[in-house]
């Protein structure tokens, strides 16, 4: 497969919330805790640790295009998770199915077991997905207004279990608290390991060239310290990208105060967008723009798959 030919996600030609309020609402935490500007630092912490799979680190090095264009997979990867914490059902459905089409071609050979891999692949999957909506909401905690209420956790991770519908993991796998999280990365820790492939996938991603871009260059330097922080040592000593302990200690202060400034919702779209790209930046600014839909009710994965899947479209 040539870097022409590499899959990407592309978020459907609609606005990002027509039909309904999608799985959760307008006053669920996942839509308080996915669209704050500490997203983006959650969302840097996240694509470093998939590293740790050795899987996914076969998918993004072969076929993921991270390397050729960093800018527009972190774009476009983002741009699945909001769809998913915030989009309407009919947006949710056609991306997640079209996600699964692109993650289809990501096949191959690991190369540390040799054995076949698959973008597809649940455990996989669930690993993407835990440490997408872990790190979201970690360092919206650490960095933001601070922790959800003990309802609103509860919420959090109930959230978490239907988003995973999306995609192919099974639910009665994903976590359903902070402290199932705990062990399912305490079960995950013996499984998970680094190469020096998965080394230099997550040093790019934290430190990204210059030469893909000076939005990115300066934005991934901003905001790695941060992420950084927020990880526990093994974590950063196993991935060869721990700090200084005077970073640990001045930048959650910092960030803090720059964080609670980005109240202008036309300042949070132009970070989202300077930072990760157009479609996150499109997608973030239609849903604040957004009115009431159609149907001003939330539903299920289920009942928006029997609306708006392949099947009810005629195109199983």
């Amino acid at each position: 497969m040539t870097v022409n030919e590499r899959p990407q996600f592309d978020a459907p030609a609609r606005t990002i919330r027509e039909v309904d309020y999608g799985f959760f609402g307008p006053d669920s935490p996942t839509w308080k805790v996915w669209t704050a500007p500490t997203a983006i630092i959650g969302f840097q912490r996240a694509v470093t640790l998939e590293h740790f799979d050795p899987a996914l680190t076969a998918a993004v090095a072969d076929v993921g295009g991270i390397y050729s264009d960093p800018r527009g997979r972190l774009d476009h990867t983002f741009a699945y998770f909001l769809i998913a914490a915030v989009g309407d059902s009919r947006m949710c459905i056609e991306a997640s199915e079209h996600l699964m089409q692109v993650h289809a071609k990501a096949n191959g050979i690991e190369p540390i077991s040799g054995k076949r891999y698959s973008a597809n692949n649940p455990d996989s999957q669930l690993w993407i997905h835990v440490t997408g909506w872990h790190s979201v909401l970690k360092c919206y905690e650490m960095y933001g207004p601070g922790k959800l209420t003990p309802e609103e956790e509860r919420q959090y991770w109930a959230d978490c279990v239907t988003a995973a519908e999306l995609q192919t993991c099974k639910p009665a796998d994903v976590p359903t608290s902070r402290e199932e999280v705990r062990e399912y990365f305490a079960m995950m820790r013996p499984k998970l390991c680094t190469s020096e492939r998965a080394r230099e996938g997550m040093h790019y991603l934290l430190f990204t060239p210059r030469a893909k871009g000076v939005k990115l260059w300066i934005g991934s330097r901003i905001v790695a310290p941060a992420a950084i922080a927020s990880l526990p040592k093994w974590m950063r000593e196993t991935g060869g990208f721990d700090q200084p302990g005077i970073l640990d200690r001045a930048y959650p202060r910092a960030v803090r105060l720059v964080t609670a400034m980005l109240k202008s919702d036309r300042f949070k779209v132009r970070v989202a967008h300077g930072v990760l790209g157009p479609m996150t930046g499109r997608l973030l600014r239609e849903h604040i723009a957004a009115g009431v839909p159609a149907n001003p009710v939330t539903v299920t994965p289920a009942q928006a798959r029997a609306l708006y899947g392949r099947a009810a479209r005629g195109t199983a």
